[in-house]
């Protein structure tokens, strides 16, 4: 029901020819209706926002399965029902206590099922009771009842003014009223009975629930009608009122003044209600002079301040200006947090927080110790590149507890939409600043340390391409002047310390790339792991899991053994997993009260973890031909890899498998192609090449692998399997090869190293190009290695095969054919 409208004829279904039944009634029908005996027991049904009055009838929908249950038995029944509000509509289940006293016994018309499930049913009051009693509570409240008495009143010539004034003043509502129809000004005329015309008229009025539900309590209609008169003339007023504002804003009201039109009438009805939205206008004026904002910047505010003083606060624009202004003022235009320059302090914080990572620990100090010196430096674009787990996101976390700055995130993992970067233009509908402007908004800081997580997952559709678009706000020469398309003004980033994240560099856009300093961030020896599962995982899985320092114990070998056997990967997220089911396996334990040992063993780990689910990589010997080690690198680290080549009789034909991509295949037929061209030097017979076919397996056959860096191995693998001399023992070797003999160097060489350490190899074969990685590497875990630097294949010939033949050699001479005439 409308509020601006004092009756809601549209839901009743009257005034029409066709309705099955009419609701206006005789005084003969009253008669006939109050003279009906009362039911001593009724079926109660509860309603929420609606009092029945005697004689009208309503439509309701009922869609609690109480009331349905009552409505479908009694609607097979006699269909008489009883009728009572309850007094607090929120209770979904009312009680007895929780209805009113009194209500209306009510018959059921009709009962229609509708298209959405519901079940609407139109009543009709007959007479109001009192209840007296609950009789019964499921599956619908039952109740005794008793015939409310009515007082009488004198029918004098004054009640019979004060029914014509009702009566009057209802027509006048109803002509004043544009959504009312006129046909409910005719249902009015047409009413004879005095007490139905006052239920009539008490039913369909814009009034309260709790004054609805007096009027029908009250015993003398004489009271009632007074009551609906006072309700009446409330409402005429209003009507009166509303109508003379709109005359008004009607005055000298031409085609040039429509769009006048609607600010006219607000400020109208603000004088004689008061201004609220003064307020607000004074308040956000009042914020604006506090901020530290430049001229064009404060010249734009106050510009659109003037344009949300122009609007009505009604309208749909006002709030889209009002949110607009209001994120101009909560950014932090200039506002910074102070850094702290302590040197010492920032390393021992990343110290603290993480184990190794030297390079990056390196270059945040760097930056601290330039800003402490210069003040005023513009924040580099880091770019942390390495495989999963390494910890690269929570680094970030880190450099602002150093720096003492705020922290944000934003994850860039899927992220296709340019608005996403850039924002919404204010033009559409639901816009909104892009996600960089918003998490500025969240830090509160002009100068916090911003996490670009996963920028190698950006993609890019028909939305726009949003690696393009963080261009301007990693580009040093540019991010002081960021234009976000929802805020409409420059905004300087060049004072935020940006820290990307990547896997790989492969799918990061070149020019996007170009503006980061790239920081690799390598896997972790079993060293370093061991050392971060004792000072960081285990001590974080104990107070995960609820438990003391002393109530469960790791040993080096142990870690180390859950290192080896159940992970398999460079950072330490899955160690982390690994050790948490350690600890919920004690926890359980002490929660059972079973008897347990703190200190865990090898059984206890297996128990745990169920058996070893990785075998060790380890070297295979060296007493078949053709059988070479080589070292790779995979996302989860470094790893080695056997290359096997073999001879059989045939006609020279080349055969690779092992799920070898077009780069692997490439490096074999180079090494083949050299070989055949310098068999002399070899020691080979060039005829074999003719006689002989050679296969070439590299396994796991069902891992895919690629790349140039299997070069070397391959050219060492087919020499060996071709004079069938043997390979040095404990030695593997990683280099590209070209045709004319030179060996190139490979990436990947830290977790190639450390791999082979693991696999207990002994000498390594590298290109002299990459010495300087190796400098890199701590010298802890390279001291029991040897390296040989090599430029050409014919170097790694030399060191990798011996002079010795392998047991058992293949026959290699070339028998004549006997010919045939």
């Amino acid at each position: 029901m409308s509020k601006q409208d004092p009756f809601d004829f549209n839901t009743l279904p009257i005034i029409n020819e066709d309705t099955e039944f009419f609701p206006l009634m005789s005084q003969q029908d009253e008669d006939d209706m109050n003279n009906e005996d009362t039911p001593e027991i009724l079926s109660i049904l509860p309603l929420r926002n609606t009092v029945l009055f005697p004689g009208v009838v309503i439509p309701i929908t009922v869609g609690r399965d109480k009331s349905i249950k009552l409505i479908k038995e009694a609607y097979k029944g006699d269909r008489v029902i009883g009728v009572v509000a309850q007094k607090d509509v929120s209770i979904e289940d009312p009680s007895f206590d929780q209805l009113h006293s009194v209500g209306t016994v009510a018959n059921i018309i009709k009962m229609l099922q509708m298209p959405d499930g519901n079940t609407t049913v139109i009543i009709q009051g007959k007479q109001r009771f009192q209840l007296v009693q609950e009789v019964q509570t499921e599956p619908f409240i039952k109740a005794v009842v008793a015939k409310f008495t009515e007082t009488k009143h004198k029918n004098d010539k004054e009640f019979k003014n004060l029914v014509a004034a009702i009566k009057e003043m209802s027509s006048q509502i109803i002509q004043l009223s544009p959504n009312i129809p006129s046909e409910a000004g005719i249902a009015l005329k047409n009413i004879e009975s005095t007490s139905f015309l006052i239920n009539f008229i008490s039913s369909n009025m814009n009034a309260e629930m709790a004054d609805k539900q007096s009027m029908l309590e009250m015993g003398n209609l004489r009271k009632r009608a007074e009551m609906v008169m006072e309700l009446l003339t409330q409402e005429l007023q209003m009507l009166e009122l509303k109508n003379q504002i709109q005359s008004k804003v009607r005055t000298d009201l031409d085609k040039q003044q429509r769009d006048y039109f609607l600010n006219q009438q607000l400020k109208t009805i603000q004088e004689e209600l008061g201004n609220s939205s003064d307020l607000e206008f004074e308040a956000l004026q009042a914020r604006g002079k506090k901020k530290k904002w430049n001229a064009s910047v404060t010249q734009h505010f106050n510009k659109e301040l003037e344009k949300l003083g122009r609007m009505n606060p009604a309208a749909p624009d006002y709030s889209i200006q009002m949110n607009y202004l209001e994120l101009l003022l909560d950014l932090p235009w200039n506002e910074f947090t102070k850094d702290n320059f302590d040197l010492k302090r920032a390393q021992r914080v990343l110290d603290k927080d993480h184990f190794g990572l030297e390079k990056v620990k390196q270059r945040i100090i760097e930056y601290l110790a330039v800003l402490k010196l210069k003040r005023d430096m513009k924040a580099p674009i880091l770019c942390l590149v390495g495989p999963p787990g390494v910890g690269k996101t929570s680094l970030g976390k880190s450099i602002a507890k150093a720096l003492n700055r705020k922290y944000v995130r934003m994850a860039l993992g899927g992220v296709r939409d340019e608005a996403e970067i850039r924002g919404h233009r204010k033009t559409y509908i639901g816009a909104m600043p892009g996600r960089i402007i918003q998490s500025i908004k969240k830090a509160g800081a002009d100068n916090p340390v911003f996490v670009l997580d996963e920028i190698d997952k950006v993609g890019s559709d028909f939305r726009g391409d949003p690696s393009s678009a963080l261009l301007e706000v990693l580009d040093p020469e540019q991010n002081s002047a960021f234009n976000d398309h929802y805020v409409e003004a420059e905004y300087d980033l060049s004072n935020v310390l940006f820290i990307a994240t990547a896997n790989s560099l492969s799918t990061i856009q070149p020019a996007l790339l170009d503006r980061m300093e790239i920081i690799e961030v390598n896997g972790y020896t079993i060293e370093e792991k061991i050392e971060i599962a004792k000072k960081y995982l285990l001590p974080k899985q104990k107070e995960v899991h609820g438990l003391e320092a002393k109530q469960i114990t790791l040993k080096n070998s142990l870690i180390e053994k859950v290192i080896e056997d159940y992970t398999r990967e460079s950072g330490v997220r899955g160690l982390e997993k690994k050790i948490g089911s350690l600890v919920r396996g004690v926890a359980t334990k002490i929660a059972m009260d079973e008897p347990y040992e703190p200190n865990l063993d090898t059984e206890d780990i297996e128990r745990i973890l169920g058996a070893p689910i990785f075998d060790k990589d380890a070297y295979e010997g060296n007493e078949v031909a053709g059988v070479v080690t080589g070292l790779a690198w995979t996302q989860v680290g470094g790893d080695i890899l056997f290359i096997e080549a073999s001879l059989s009789p045939g006609k020279g034909k080349l055969t690779l498998t092992g799920n070898l991509g077009d780069v692997m295949k490439e490096s074999a037929v180079i090494a083949l192609a050299y070989i055949r061209a310098h068999s002399k030097q070899f020691g080979i017979d060039h005829d074999i090449f003719d006689n002989f076919d050679i296969h070439i397996h590299v396994p796991a056959g069902a891992t895919p692998k690629d790349g140039p860096s299997a070069g070397i191995t391959m050219l060492t693998a087919l020499t060996s399997a071709l004079t069938q001399r043997k390979v040095k023992s404990n030695l593997a070797m990683t280099g590209e090869i070209t045709l004319r003999g030179k060996v190139l160097p490979v990436g990947g060489i830290k977790e190639k190293i450390l791999a082979a350490k693991r696999a207990n190899i002994k000498e390594i074969i590298l290109c002299k190009s990459n010495r300087k990685d190796i400098l890199e590497i701590k010298e802890d875990y390279i001291k029991d290695l040897k390296f040989h630097y090599v430029t050409e294949m014919q170097e790694v010939i030399n060191l990798a095969l011996t002079k010795d033949k392998v047991k058992n050699p293949i026959d290699l001479s070339i028998k004549t054919k006997p010919s045939t005439n």
